[in-house]
């Protein structure tokens, strides 16, 4: 959830209930002062960890624990949403209301009264919403209050909404103004301004790079202007309307470029990031003039405009430019880098202004809203401080000295606590209220920031000493270690509680058991053998964000704030608007001079022969293993990005459910064997998935057999001694789980790994990816792995060379398929039968009707075939309908009293993404 930008010149006016200026959209401004360099080589981490064994959800004397390396604990008042994200919000024109666009809570727009504090009225297309929507897909920015407060207009795919306002502050009426789709792309639109008359609505029509000026009594499109790519946010000026290009300027010709949504961006060959930011200047006095063009940072999102400047957030550059109307250039820039250590990754994403020359910038990825001391476009500004926020703030708006913030993700996944217990669409978003402290309390503020954040440890501080000894995480980055090959296994969607319920040893509730130790055979041994993590977290809430925490340590503002429609992307793996400028956790291992190998991880690029079944390439792989020869049915897979495309395996097959994950780990096993490994290798095995062709729990058994069969080949090779392998989910989306749905089931093997043992200390993926960082000496790549503590207490000095020897698969690998395979079905071990039972896949008499009706709704979700779309299905949905397949349709879902029909799935009205990263 988003809160209100400021889009233009406020006009003079009372303050409303709230104690919020009337009539326009306000964004919160980034902290900083000037440009700080990250500390380089000869750095140390922490010798401790903050978290110790807290667990998400946790109160502290921080705050809450998240599941991002962090505490939140906002200042002034919180108003939690239980409803899903914010992805943008406006304060109405008398400051009594905010209208916020919601999404992953089965609602697209909230009223919030800001007397009474309460969340006045949710619209969704649900039958039961009054007013019903006809989606509830939203954009990444409005909704729109007109001048006089009497409409709203909410930006959904292809055009708005748009609704009167009630006296009361509720909507009501809802009417469908369209923007024509331009062949595959969609309008996607962004921010709407209003002329002063309100009687043009301009839109910025994001998937279609450009801006259009709307009649708001006929719809009719009365203009439209070309800008750069990505137009995103607008504020007026005059007759001028200035518009922020996310993807910065038009590729010239002969330049470097990547692909977003069929744009061609100029793009950075190696990060694979783009390499411009542009505003365009409409001059609305010569309509017919060609937009002008002035060069900002990096990813410029919010606009704000006030006393003849407009600030300008640099998402990705961590920066605010200044622009001097009167001149049209930009005359400062503010750094918004608070901790000297890591200039990357705060994510500055909203900014204003107070009447008393406050200059304030929500800092997304850092929880906090930075404070400046501004007087006037060619004065420099002077950094105060910071002020805490909730988890994720992304827009703010400002009347006098009083603040309000839109907090995107509010106190985490934490919506509800009920036998259902917690799942990663849980979501949740704030409003947060206060009035602006006085610059020493500001100072005071900034402290308990940097607490939450895990600056105050100084991870980065200079060693005075290398130490030549070799140990498996050095406490100097470029030390020796004793790991010189680390190997990254990616899964896909599962909790901990999901696979480990089971488990007695660790924190476990075995009701939430879906896929216990007779499907997952391997990962129940590997866990018994190398140790068992019962407190480690994924930080994303489904695909598009997971892959990218893994690769980049980081889930860059594009994704956070594309959540509510996903149209141009569904992840980064094909998108350049999605990368951070640092680079990849494998442009960096190649940077600290270590070799690298992708094995399907971030690719987009797959070629498949005719005839290369999930039944064909099944039985290719048992004649693989047991002759030799080479496959049947070779594949070509790669990376849009080029430095990725380099290093890739091109014949191990990218995410795909119609091929098993067996054939996989048996292409792996190949160029292993021939070529050895890399330095750094990573490896996707995601048919855990589930939703391919054979039923979830044989998808389930056979991801664990892959990865089993992997470890095998690795632990029995020359290169065991020296290696270490980190197992890990994508994201946790796909169940629940009792103490957090980020929870999930990783695993640390290697020789040097703290063999039997388990492991309570909070770990995320951010944490994962810092040990990887240490181990291989690679430079993190922005704030959040520079601050995250290495996971030195999961290994130890003494290693222990004992190898892996794979489990066989005691669930059926063709459970469920339709067409069995022709060299016959799968015969699997013999069960244990002191664990959970091994799914039968049969449907009791009672229940057939209902597993019908799934039956049908699973044919229209995309999971397999050419249309196929990873994470398609609703979630609410999708989950039960795997665990109804792993408990043979006898167990009602977690919290429910009985087994559903998809039709009566509370939450089935969300919205669903449209491709996989």
């Amino acid at each position: 959830m988003q809160v209100t930008r400021q889009r233009r010149r406020a006009p003079k006016v009372q303050f409303g209930l709230f104690g919020g200026r009337t009539g326009s959209r306000v964004r919160l401004v980034a902290a900083g002062t000037a440009t700080l360099a990250v500390a380089g080589g000869g750095i140390s981490y922490a010798s401790t960890d903050a978290f110790g064994t807290q667990h998400v959800g946790e109160e502290t004397d921080k705050g809450l624990v998240v599941s991002s390396d962090q505490y939140v604990k906002p200042i002034g008042e919180r108003l939690v949403i239980n409803n899903g994200k914010i992805m943008s919000s406006s304060l109405s024109p008398d400051g009594t209301h905010v209208a916020a666009s919601v999404t992953d809570g089965g609602s697209a727009l909230a009223i919030v009264d800001l007397k009474d504090w309460k969340v006045q009225q949710y619209v969704s297309n649900a039958a039961s919403s009054t007013p019903r929507l006809g989606g509830n897909d939203v954009g990444q920015e409005g909704p729109t209050y007109s001048p006089d407060g009497s409409q709203l207009w909410l930006g959904q795919t292809d055009g708005y909404t748009k609704l009167t306002v009630n006296a009361d502050g509720s909507v009501a009426n809802p009417t469908s103004i369209k923007i024509a789709a331009d062949g595959a792309k969609h309008a996607l639109v962004a921010e709407a301004v209003f002329s002063p008359d309100g009687k043009t609505v301009y839109s910025a029509v994001n998937g279609q790079n450009r801006v259009v000026a709307i009649n708001t009594a006929t719809g009719a499109i009365e203009q439209s202007w070309a800008v750069g790519i990505a137009p995103r946010d607008m504020v007026m000026v005059g007759n001028k309307l200035y518009v922020s290009n996310e993807g910065g300027r038009q590729a010239k010709p002969g330049e470097t470029t990547l692909n977003s949504y069929g744009t061609e961006v100029p793009a950075n060959a190696e990060t694979g990031a783009t390499t411009t930011g542009t505003v365009s200047v409409i001059d609305l006095a010569t309509p017919d003039a060609t937009p002008t063009s002035i060069d900002v940072g990096l990813h410029p999102t919010a606009l704000y405009a006030k006393n003849g400047a407009v600030f300008v957030t640099n998402t990705n550059s961590d920066t605010v430019s200044v622009i001097d109307t009167a001149g049209g250039a930009v005359v400062q820039t503010v750094a918004t880098q608070p901790w000297p250590e890591a200039s990357v990754g705060y994510q500055p994403n909203a900014v204003t202004l107070t009447d008393d020359g406050h200059l304030l910038v929500t800092l997304g990825r850092a929880n906090a809203v930075a404070v400046y001391k501004y007087t006037s476009p060619l004065e420099p500004v002077s950094y105060v401080g910071l002020l805490p926020t909730d988890y994720f703030p992304a827009e703010i708006t400002t009347v006098g000295n009083d603040v309000l913030v839109s907090n995107t993700r509010g106190i985490d996944a934490r919506r509800k606590a009920d036998p259902a217990g917690h799942g990663t669409h849980d979501t949740t978003s704030s409003l947060q209220r206060f009035t602006l402290p006085d610059d020493n309390t500001i100072k005071a503020q900034t402290k308990v920031v940097f607490e939450q954040n895990g600056w105050d440890n100084n991870p980065f501080k200079e060693s005075t000493s290398s130490s030549k000894r070799a140990v498996p995480v050095p406490k100097k980055l470029g030390d020796p270690s004793t790991i010189k090959h680390v190997f990254l296994i990616v899964k896909e969607n599962r909790t901990y509680d999901q696979v480990f319920g089971d488990d007695s040893r660790g924190n476990s509730d075995p009701s939430k058991l879906q896929y216990g130790e007779n499907v997952t055979p391997n990962q129940h041994a590997l866990a018994k053998q190398f140790g068992l993590y019962d407190n480690t977290y994924d930080v994303g809430t489904n695909s598009a964000e997971g892959h990218n925490w893994l690769m980049q340590a980081d889930d860059p503002e594009y994704t956070e704030s594309s959540a509510g429609e996903y149209l141009r992307s569904y992840g980064t793996s094909d998108d350049a608007l999605g990368r951070q400028k640092s680079g990849f956790i494998w442009t960096g291992a190649q940077s600290a001079g270590q070799t690298v190998k992708d094995y399907g991880e971030y690719h987009s690029n797959l070629r498949k022969p005719s005839g290369a079944s999930w039944q064909n390439l099944y039985c290719d792989t048992k004649n693989m293993r047991a002759t030799g020869a080479g496959t049947a049915y070779p594949m070509v897979s790669g990376s849009s990005i080029p430095s990725l495309n380099k290093v890739s395996v091109t014949d191990y097959p990218q995410y795909d459910l119609s091929i098993p994950d067996i054939y996989r780990a048996e292409i792996f096993k190949r160029d292993f064997e021939k070529n050895g490994p890399a330095n750094l290798n990573l490896i996707r095995l995601g048919d855990n998935h589930t939703g391919g062709p054979p039923s979830g729990p044989a998808q389930v058994a056979d991801n664990d057999l892959a990865v089993g069969q992997v470890i095998d080949v690795i632990s029995h090779s020359r290169y065991w001694r020296d290696s270490a392998i980190f197992v890990v989910e994508d994201d946790t989306q796909a169940g629940t789980d009792h103490i957090d749905g980020h929870r999930g089931p990783i695993q640390v093997i290697s020789p040097w790994a703290n063999h039997g043992n388990v492991d309570s200390h909070y770990y995320t993926q951010i944490t994962m990816i810092r040990t990887i960082e240490q181990i291989l000496g690679i430079k993190p790549m922005n704030q959040k792995d520079t601050a995250a503590t290495p996971m030195a207490s999961a290994f130890t000095t003494k290693p222990d060379y004992r190898p892996y020897k794979a489990l066989p698969n005691r669930t059926s690998l063709t459970l469920g398929l339709a067409t069995q395979p022709s060299c016959g079905p799968d015969t699997p071990a013999p069960q244990n039968l002191n664990a959970a039972p091994v799914p039968s896949g049969t449907v009791p008499t009672a229940m057939k009707a209902t597993a019908a009706k799934w039956d049908a709704w699973k044919k229209h979700q995309r999971l397999t075939g050419p249309l196929a779309r990873a994470d398609w299905a609703n979630p609410d949905q999708m989950n039960r309908f795997s665990w109804y397949e792993a408990h043979d349709w006898t167990k009602p879902y977690p919290g429910d009293k009985k087994i559903l029909t998809p039709e009566q799935v509370p939450g089935r009205y969300m919205p669903a993404p449209d491709t996989d990263g």
